[in-house]
């Protein structure tokens, strides 16, 4: 383990580009800075700077070092944040979810905050990929997704699960496959994906989306069924998103005998244990998430 104190001189040269500035800054000779950089050095094997004249960039050894230090100045942000908290119910806490099982649990999420006024949620909607990478950024402590993560990095806790679902405008029926071509689709980030799955396993007629006009677009969770409404194709989206619909009226949803089931994940990095608020509000989001 690298010592922090030769870190703390490693990223002072980092952000001040030169074992001058660094010195200048910690209070300490260039000679202290210029033997920790050494310690990092011999530690790594590698050179970490390197040097142009007066200009001192990383190189892929210094870079990788300058994640580790991250690593270790956000761990012990955690540890400081965990000791001065005197409970569950207050801090912040940083939470990216899917639109739809967001939309589910948005208002929730705004009942906590408004019962415990010492609790600041941040929640950001945002594709599974992107929640993905927020947790590993450490720019998010829980996330949501649909699918199980391969990296080792992440623990992942399962919260619920989510039918996927044919939409159409309330006035027509669906009879075959042929009343969808002749509708056409309403598209959105992972529509295509999830019109596969469903009507793959439902339409023996179906071939792929490619076969099937595509009649709009959008990606904003609140807004992809209004096309729908309006008798201008059908989509394919997660229960949850259909449920929020403010114009339930003007739709429908195709009911078949076995749904086409999403599997919710909660998320976080597995190298530290989540924060006691993290650990109740992922207990009120499984509750959330499986009431009606």
């Amino acid at each position: 383990m690298l010592n922090p104190v030769w870190l703390r001189s490693f990223r002072a040269v980092v952000d001040h580009g030169s074992f001058t500035g660094a010195a200048d800054a910690l209070d300490l000779t260039q000679a202290a800075v210029s033997q920790h950089i050494r310690h990092i050095e011999d530690f790594t094997g590698e050179d970490i700077f390197l040097r142009r004249g007066r200009k001192i960039d990383l190189t892929p050894a210094g870079k990788a070092v300058l994640v580790y230090a991250d690593d270790v100045d956000t761990a012990a942000r955690r540890l400081d944040a965990r000791l001065e908290q005197d409970g569950p119910l207050c801090g912040d806490l940083r939470i990216a979810t899917p639109g739809s099982s967001g939309l589910r649990i948005y208002n929730g999420l705004l009942d906590l905050q408004q019962a415990q006024p010492d609790i600041k949620i941040h929640h950001r909607f945002a594709p599974t990929e992107d929640i993905i990478k927020s947790i590993i950024e450490d720019r998010a402590e829980l996330g949501v997704i649909t699918r199980l993560p391969d990296d080792p990095r992440l623990t992942a806790l399962k919260l619920a699960t989510e039918p996927i679902e044919l939409v159409v405008p309330a006035n027509v029926d669906i009879g075959d496959f042929d009343d969808l071509l002749a509708l056409g689709f309403i598209d959105h980030p992972d529509g295509r994906a999830m019109a596969t799955r469903l009507l793959g396993q439902r339409f023996r007629a179906f071939s792929g989306m490619r076969s099937v006009a595509c009649h709009g677009f959008s990606n904003q969770i609140t807004l992809i069924l209004e096309p729908v409404a309006r008798g201008l194709g059908f989509t394919v989206l997660p229960r949850f998103a259909c449920q929020a619909f403010h114009k339930r009226d003007q739709i429908k949803t195709v009911a078949f005998s076995e749904p086409v089931l999403d599997s919710l994940y909660m998320i976080h990095r597995s190298e530290w244990s989540i924060s006691p608020l993290a650990k109740y509000i992922t207990g009120e989001i499984r509750r959330m998430l499986n009431e009606g």
